[in-house]
Formats: structure tokens, sequence, C-alpha cells
């Protein structure tokens, strides 16, 4: 899949996901590979950057597999940004879709 699609959307889908419970970095990689072929070095300065933007704030967590893993949970600006981008992006599909099914 093109990279600039992959970059695109991938604030959209992390923040999606964290719309669902709080998840720590790599379990947000694992998500998302499942569908779309993405590396971890991707992921994590994307957080980086919610979380200097306030989107997402982070807690440690012990683990019974090794040490703490630090944990992402959306706040309510990042609920906002994320139901903004949700908007547009299905808009945008639908727009690209009227197109490519428009017969010319």
């Amino acid at each position: 899949m093109n990279t600039q699609f992959k970059k695109g959307v991938l604030e959209l889908l992390v923040l999606s996901l964290l719309t669902k419970r709080d998840m720590y970095g790599y379990e947000l990689v694992e998500n998302i590979s499942d569908h779309i072929n993405i590396s971890e070095g991707t992921i994590y300065p994307l957080l980086r950057r919610l979380k200097n933007d306030g989107y997402v704030t982070t807690y440690l967590e012990e683990s019974s597999s090794g040490p703490p893993r630090k944990y992402y949970r959306l706040t309510g600006d990042g609920l906002h940004s994320q139901e903004g981008q949700l908007r547009e992006w299905k808009d945008f599909v639908e727009s690209v879709d009227y197109i490519l099914r428009s017969k010319q």
C-alpha cells in the first residue's frame, strides 16, 4: 500500500482504537498491523506528537511479562479530534468512491 495513504490515516486509526480502550504502543502496532503493514517506528513518533498536542495522556502499568507498559488514554480534545477526522474521512471516501464509480 502507498506510504502516503498510510501516513494520512494513521492518526485517525490510533485515535479511533483509543476510543475503545486504553492501549500500550506495541498493542496499537499489532492491532493496526493486522490490517495494514506498518512498523513500530511509525507509531511511536505519532504517539509522542499526540501527547504533546494534548490528545492523549500516558500512565505506566505493571506487566506480568516484563517491565511496566506505558498506556495511552484518549483525552477530551483527542476524542473531539477523532470525531472531526472521522467525519472528514467519511466525506473523502464517499467522494472518491463516487468518482471511481461514475461513468464518464
